[in-house]
């Protein structure tokens, strides 16, 4: 019982992890790209921002499809 917790409880950390990463690259790329484009500093660093906001509110949109899924 405790081993399968523990287990549940790395992956859900693992995968949390993974999330963030990938959401701060998305923002990163955003936010470069951006400023390739001719943005402003602020300009640019709201696109990241929003960018990041977007990887994840999907996420979480995602993580409550696949929970109605299995409950």
């Amino acid at each position: 019982m405790y081993r399968e917790l523990a287990v549940t409880v790395a992956v859900v950390l693992l995968a949390t992890a993974l999330i963030v990463v990938v959401a701060l690259l998305t923002g990163t790329a955003a936010g470069k790209l951006a400023r390739m484009d001719g943005a402003t500093y602020p300009t640019a660093l709201t696109r990241a921002a929003t960018a990041f906001a977007a990887v994840i509110t999907l996420a979480a949109a995602v993580t409550v499809a696949i929970a109605t899924l299995f409950a």
